[in-house]
């Protein structure tokens, strides 16, 4: 089969099948997990037929191309993996929020001035 040619997983996109290591098809990709701003890719989130989603960390994917993913492991092994269920949530300090007296509040708490990003 022709998987086209080696991507990076910035570019990976839904939908693209993902291979077992027996050839198998198993899903296709739902989600990438990455944290962009560090250049960290973590995983997918593979859309299983029948059987849900299921998280497969960077460490069981051989290889990403346009049109598939390679995994390392087998079809049963997929299933055997963690169902997604929501992040982290992400905060950021706004400077525009750096003054005032709830920011003088905020620093003698230790707090910051987190805000949370929706």
């Amino acid at each position: 089969m022709d998987e086209g040619a080696p991507i990076a997983y910035e570019v990976l996109e839904k939908g693209v099948p993902v291979y077992a290591k027996d050839g198998q098809e198993v899903g296709k990709v739902f989600y990438v997990l990455d944290a962009p701003e560090k250049d960290i890719f973590h995983g997918i989130v593979v859309e299983v037929p029948h059987e849900g989603r299921h998280v497969i960390e960077a460490e069981y994917i051989d290889s990403l191309h346009e049109r598939g993913v390679d995994l390392n492991i087998g079809p049963e092994e997929v299933l055997a993996h963690a169902t997604p269920h929501g992040g982290a949530g992400v905060y950021d300090e706004d400077p525009g929020q750096l003054k005032g007296w709830s920011h003088f509040v905020h620093l003698l708490g230790l707090r910051g001035d987190w805000k949370r990003e929706r």
